[in-house]
C-alpha cells in the first residue's frame, strides 16, 4: 500500500449527502477481486447517461456534462469534498478502491460510515472528518475559485486553505502509522515477522510431528 504522508491536491466538490457505496462503485462491477480496474466505473450511473455493465468501452459511453467529476475544471481531482455519511450501504471494499483507482488521495467530510471509513484506511485513502461549517465554507471555496487545491499534511494532522488558513483534525493514532507507513493489515502482521518465525521454528522443534509431510 502506498504511504500516505503529505499531499496537496484539486479539490472535487461532491454535493451530495448519503452517498452510498452502490452509488460509489455499482454491484455489477463487483465481480473482480483485484484492487485496479475500478476507476472509470466510479460514481458510474452519475457519471454516464447509459447504464454500465464489466468489459464496456467506457471511452465511448455518453457522459452526464451535469455530474461535477465531468466538468473539465475537475479534472485530475485527488481530494474528494464530500457531504455527510459518505459510504453508507454495504461494506463493500471495493468503493475505497473505486476511489484510489480513480486518483483520490482523501475524502473530506462531516461523517462517515463506519465499514467504508475503516476501508479507506486498509486501502491508502485518508478519510478527513471537518465540522459542518467549515466543510461548508471548503465546498462554497471549491465552487468559486477554480483550481482551488487544499494541502493536506498527515503528519500535523492539518488541512491548509490556500489563504494559509490551518485546519486540524484528528485520527486515531494507530490509522496514522499506518497511512504514514502505506501498512495495510497484512504489511502490520509482517512488521512482526521476526516473532513469528521465531514461534514458528520453536514449534517445529517442540512438535516436530506436526509438520510432517
Amino acid at each position: 500500500m502506498e504511504a500516505f504522508t503529505q499531499h496537496t491536491g484539486l479539490t472535487v466538490p461532491l454535493d451530495r449527502a448519503n452517498v452510498d457505496t452502490d452509488a460509489i462503485i455499482p454491484k455489477q462491477f463487483l465481480k473482480s477481486i483485484k484492487r485496479s480496474g475500478f476507476g472509470p466505473n466510479l460514481f458510474d450511473e452519475w457519471r454516464y447517461l447509459d447504464h454500465g455493465e464489466p468489459g464496456m468501452d467506457n471511452s465511448k459511453r455518453p457522459i452526464n456534462p451535469d455530474f461535477v467529476l465531468n466538468f473539465p475544471r475537475y479534472k485530475g481531482g485527488s481530494i474528494l469534498l464530500a457531504r455527510e455519511n459518505f459510504g453508507c450501504g454495504s461494506s463493500r471494499e471495493h468503493a475505497p478502491w473505486a476511489l484510489e483507482d480513480y486518483g483520490f488521495k482523501a475524502v473530506i467530510a462531516p461523517s462517515f460510515a463506519d465499514i467504508f471509513f475503516n476501508n479507506c484506511f486498509k486501502n491508502g485513502i485518508l478519510p478527513i472528518v471537518l465540522d459542518h461549517d467549515t466543510v461548508d465554507l471548503l465546498f462554497k471555496e471549491s465552487e468559486a475559485n477554480e483550481g482551488y487545491k487544499l494541502d493536506i499534511n498527515l503528519e500535523q494532522q492539518t488541512v491548509t486553505r490556500p489563504n494559509g488558513e490551518v485546519i486540524k483534525f484528528e485520527v486515531e493514532q494507530d490509522r496514522k502509522h499506518s497511512l504514514l507507513n502505506g501498512l495495510d493489515d497484512i504489511g502490520i502482521t509482517l512488521q512482526q515477522e521476526a516473532a513469528i518465525t521465531e514461534y514458528e521454528n520453536k514449534r517445529r522443534e517442540r512438535a516436530p510431528w506436526l509438520f510432517q509431510s
